[in-house]
């Protein structure tokens, strides 16, 4: 994912973007480069033209044109054939760079929107990466084997600025956007247990009223996750604001807090037991967090992401069947 963006980076340093404007060099001269390189390739006007598909006095008119705007002479006609001047050769030395970029970028252009081959920029949160991404990932691709994917673990915020910015297609999030820039579909819904240390004067019960804590030390996301901002709701909701000591970016280090008997934490249920913890259902509030599906709203989706979207979609209620 990184090494990803490291690379487009390198490739956007190798040149300087060429300025554009009415009266400026790549603008002007930009659609007269492919006849030039091919009358350059030929040695041959009439050869070139019908290759391009042209009228051959097209295709003279254009390289003249070019010649005339730079003021320079880039082809010495003998009869039918034609050679590059000394200014020719610098002239399609670059040219020919210029024109094999060109085609590399189309075809990846192209390639993202490969129905069968493309490529899927899929963000999600941290919670969902150890089974219920994979499972979706594994249950695809046997049907599309061939789709490339992009992931990105992340925030909510992260993940929806991302979006916006066109850097992700689809994203797992909770809770999902308010906001008319983002489409989105609820997909299930994952219980949220209080976790406390082993020890823990509640550690004997099985049920619990979230307002029976109030005066706990609690362990939490930064300021930013989802599950925080729904934490903090929750809270409320029975009356109190909790008393954070520690702030983490990643549950399973939250679980290992509350293990070290640093304080109590809401969390989605543990895929594997910890020791040193123990999970309580909570009763009230009713501490579940929908989880689905965002996209922006209004940008096309290309075949793959639409292919994925679908299928994502059609898990709604069986997104997370181990919950």
């Amino acid at each position: 994912m990184a090494a990803e963006e490291a690379v487009d980076g390198a490739e956007q340093s190798r040149y300087r973007p060429a300025e554009l404007g009415p009266d400026l060099p790549a603008v002007q001269l930009a659609p007269q480069l492919a006849q030039f390189a091919a009358v350059a390739r030929l040695e041959h006007v009439t050869q070139a033209a019908a290759m391009l598909g042209m009228p051959q006095p097209t295709l003279s008119r254009s390289v003249a044109r070019l010649e005339e705007e730079l003021g320079v002479a880039l082809l010495a006609r003998q009869g039918r054939t034609v050679r590059l001047t000394r200014a020719g050769r610098l002239l399609l030395a670059s040219v020919e760079r210029a024109l094999a970029e060109v085609e590399r970028g189309a075809e990846a252009a192209m390639a993202e929107a490969d129905p069968s081959a493309g490529r899927v920029a899929f963000g999600f949160l941290h919670t969902m990466g150890t089974d219920a991404v994979p499972a979706l990932l594994r249950d695809f691709r046997a049907a599309h084997p061939q789709v490339r994917f992009q992931l990105v673990q992340d925030y909510v915020g992260a993940m929806l600025e991302r979006l916006l910015d066109g850097e992700l297609d689809l994203c797992l999030v909770a809770p999902l956007p308010d906001d008319p820039a983002f489409a989105a579909r609820p997909l299930d819904e994952q219980r949220l247990h209080l976790v406390v240390p082993a020890d823990h004067r509640l550690a004997g019960r099985r049920r619990i009223r979230l307002a029976e804590v109030a005066e706990e030390t609690f362990v939490g996301l930064e300021e930013g996750y989802g599950l925080r901002a729904i934490t903090d709701g929750f809270c409320a909701e029975a009356g109190f604001v909790p008393r954070l000591a520690f702030e983490g970016e990643e549950a399973e280090t939250l679980r290992g807090l509350v293990a070290a008997g640093l304080g109590v934490a809401l969390l989605p249920p543990a895929l594997v037991p910890r020791p040193g913890v123990v999970e309580l259902e909570v009763t009230a509030p009713r501490t579940r967090r929908a989880i689905g599906l965002a996209w922006a709203a209004g940008r096309p989706l290309t075949p793959p992401v639409r292919a994925f979207r679908d299928f994502v979609l059609s898990r709604r209620g069986r997104l997370l069947e181990h919950d």
